[in-house]
């Protein structure tokens, strides 16, 4: 986290935040005009006058992250006023006048605060507390579960039970049917009441108090109403588009095609992680737009690089305009690493796609 604000009210405060500023160079440093030293303005320190309670709305807005050298009891007065939700509230985190204790208040799992009280033990030798009960037990936080590989939690209605279940030890399944399997990060074997199974198929035979869901397909709906009643759907950054079109073809045009086919293939396009295509498209326009309004990444390979890949209809005539045998599919393969192709291709219109899964 870079965007965060260290504030102190205290002498022994001042010096720590002053201290702390010099590892954490990206923060900004408020502390009250009393206790000037004179560099303020060279080191881009913010002074106040009164209140620091005065102040802080205005941090709530700026700052991703808000670290005050001030009693616990006192911020959680100061705070309790100007609290919306856990979705846009800052992490919050206390430090004593000491330096002795880093405590996580406020956003401490989506907001990052246990994340960031952790860093400031570090750099303070302090203790970190950490009160949220998936840390504690060094289990699934199932708020962020996957936030680190670039999971999007798509449907989040059964955050609270579903966390609820996981720390107190029901019987909990895991479906995942694509995205990155190394999620597991405690140096413990994962916990027996929890079960990893391939496809939602197979966790609809089993019984199970709450379900977390990985997977880039569109869910049926017996799939929904058994798997999300008590569960929560994550959409991992696993579908990789590989495109070749006509010079000049719109972003709307290619939108629409990778709409159509997506649906058709039963993909939720939350899951897409980018467009892969040949280096003779690397300023195409429309494809640059599409990534653009989509956050999508985009990447392109030279005819030599597509070449090596082995495809099962290669193109003489692709070949002779472009150098390569073929665009979508061995683009869409190099960049997604994948063995096989979902789509191998597809043409509409001015547009050929094609699909991996990683």
């Amino acid at each position: 986290m870079e965007n965060i604000a260290l504030v102190a009210i205290t002498k022994h405060g001042v010096q720590m935040v002053r201290k702390l500023q010099e590892s954490i160079q990206t923060a900004d440093v408020y502390y009250m005009t009393k206790f000037e030293h004179g560099d303020e303005k060279e080191k881009g320190i913010y002074m106040f006058e009164g209140s620091v309670r005065l102040i802080l709305p205005d941090l709530f807005k700026k700052y991703d992250g808000i670290v005050m050298v001030i009693s616990l009891g006192a911020v959680v007065r100061m705070i309790a006023p100007i609290l919306k939700d856990k979705k846009t509230d800052p992490a919050v985190v206390v430090v004593d006048d000491k330096g002795q204790f880093v405590i996580s208040v406020l956003s401490g799992h989506i907001g990052g605060a246990n994340e960031l009280t952790h860093e400031l033990s570090q750099h303070l030798q302090a203790t970190p507390v950490i009160t949220t009960a998936s840390d504690v037990n060094k289990t699934i936080p199932v708020d962020i579960f996957g936030r680190e590989f670039g999971w999007i939690v798509e449907y989040d209605k059964k955050v609270t039970p579903v966390s609820a279940a996981v720390v107190n030890e029901e019987p909990i399944v895991i479906v995942q049917e694509s995205g990155e399997r190394n999620w597991w990060k405690h140096n413990k074997p994962l916990p027996s009441q929890m079960k990893v199974v391939s496809s939602c198929k197979e966790a609809m035979m089993l019984d199970f108090s709450a379900a977390l869901v990985i997977t880039h397909r569109l869910l049926t709906e017996d799939e929904q109403s058994m798997l999300l009643q008590n569960g929560v759907l994550y959409r991992p950054k696993s579908v990789y588009l590989g495109i070749g079109c006509n010079r000049g073809t719109s972003a709307t045009e290619i939108n629409a095609v990778i709409d159509e086919t997506l649906y058709e293939l039963g993909i939720s396009k939350t899951s897409v992680k980018g467009i892969a295509t040949i280096d003779l498209k690397k300023d195409e326009e429309g494809l640059l737009d599409v990534c653009e309004q989509n956050k999508w990444t985009f990447q392109y390979f030279t005819p030599l690089e597509l070449n090596a890949v082995p495809i099962s209809n290669p193109s003489e005539t692709v070949f002779k305009y472009t150098g390569a045998y073929g665009v979508s599919e061995p683009a869409v393969l190099l960049a997604s690493g994948a063995k096989q192709l979902t789509l191998e291709k597809k043409k509409s219109g001015n547009v050929t796609i094609s699909i991996a899964v990683k």
